[in-house]
């Protein structure tokens, strides 16, 4: 497997544009994703109860298995916004299927920014046309840009790998920087292949590698009402089959944990990346709880702004994640320093452990000596700069 330049369109068979709603300023707006000879679709949303109407679609679209297009937009939801909000979700579908001619059942919807403001059509639908009339197969890193709200930067990737003795390519991209929890689909990602490959089978390898990459980050526990994660194959090239799955399992969960990575890396007024790491515990179930309960916890992660090894915090984390184990058995690390053994602290340096946490990467391992089973988290830090953006956001 090696890198390859291109994000999404690195994929054969896939066309991308971008065009300009105004519903955020500067630059465009609307993302659109196009395969001329159609795609099979896989697909994973957000479980919160308030869906938005866009994710409503475009679950019930991508059940059948078959899309020819993915239409976007960002700086405005389309969420709790009742029938209106369904009825402009369908025409988005339906103005890529006049342009594109192609049916509007095939056409996938995703939106993303204020929640509960009706979408201005007019301004959709002019960046509509322009992204459809903008359509190459260079424009994948035009689209990354088109779907970001608070991002600074778009976040893309793409691989060229083996399936079957023939060269695969497979790529992304996705755009998130705050609300963002894991729940079965977090943020929005578009993904593609130009292998061929059976809807069921597809939609098996996303969920594996949704578990393995964006369910594994948290910014600071709260769920989006459009989560969305699609995944298009082209069938331009090698074909996946149970047969050569792992090959391809093998590149989608890289190029997923790069992206998913890439979000906590661009976090709202971050400047640390935290990796949160739980061992020893009796199930994989069990390390994962333990691990979200710490890198959710505010008391930690305004800890970690300030560099302070306030290891007292992740302890108390930890013993209210609901997980059983003994207490007078932990050991907690805070990069190389050992501060806890044993449930009690060591005679560990200050400063040391302070130096520990004050680089823009920061390890916490906690092992809970109760089995063999361990997760992995990524979060980061909770800054000053975060409550700033999100106090003002819609002001």
């Amino acid at each position: 497997m090696r890198e390859v330049s291109g994000g999404i369109t690195a994929v054969k068979g896939l066309l991308a544009g971008a065009g300009r709603a105004g519903l955020k300023r500067p630059g465009n707006d609307v993302a659109l994703l196009y395969a001329p000879e159609g795609a099979a679709v896989a697909g994973v949303f957000t479980t919160n109860r308030f869906q938005a109407a866009p994710v409503r679609w475009t679950r019930r679209q991508a059940a059948r298995g078959r899309a020819f297009a993915v239409v976007a937009n960002s700086g405005n939801a389309n969420a709790a916004t009742g029938p209106a909000g369904e009825r402009d979700a369908a025409r988005m579908a339906e103005l890529v299927a006049e342009l594109l001619s192609v049916p509007a059942r095939e056409v996938m919807v995703a939106s993303t920014g204020v929640i509960g403001r009706p979408l201005p059509m007019k301004k959709i639908e002019a960046g509509i046309r322009q992204a459809a009339a903008s359509l190459r197969a260079n424009g994948g890193p035009a689209a990354a840009r088109a779907i970001m709200t608070t991002d600074t930067r778009p976040k893309e990737c793409a691989v060229a790998f083996s399936l079957g003795g023939r060269t695969v390519h497979l790529g992304g991209m996705a755009k998130g920087a705050a609300m963002i929890a894991p729940n079965l689909a977090t943020t929005l990602a578009f993904l593609a292949t130009d292998a061929a490959a059976d809807p069921a089978l597809l939609r098996a390898c996303l969920r594996t590698a949704a578990d393995r990459s964006f369910h594994c980050i948290t910014v600071e526990g709260d769920t989006s009402t459009n989560d969305t994660i699609l995944l298009l194959a082209t069938g331009q090239t090698g074909r996946l089959t149970a047969a050569n799955r792992r090959a391809f399992q093998t590149a989608l969960d890289e190029v997923m944990t790069r992206l998913a990575r890439a979000i906590v890396l661009d976090a709202e007024g971050a400047t640390k990346f935290v990796t949160v790491v739980v061992r020893g515990a009796a199930r994989e179930a069990d390390a994962r709880r333990v691990a979200m309960t710490i890198a959710n916890s505010v008391l930690v992660k305004t800890a970690l702004a300030g560099a302070d090894p306030n290891w007292g915090r992740v302890l108390a984390a930890a013993g209210r994640s609901g997980v059983r184990f003994d207490p007078d058995r932990v050991e907690l690390r805070l990069g190389d320093v050992v501060v806890v053994r044993r449930g009690r602290p060591t005679a560990y340096d200050p400063k040391q452990a302070h130096r520990a946490l004050a680089g823009p990467e920061v390890m916490i391992d906690l092992h809970l000596r109760a089995g063999r089973a361990a997760s992995t988290v990524w979060t980061c830090d909770l800054t000053a700069e975060y409550v700033r953006l999100n106090a003002e956001y819609t002001s």
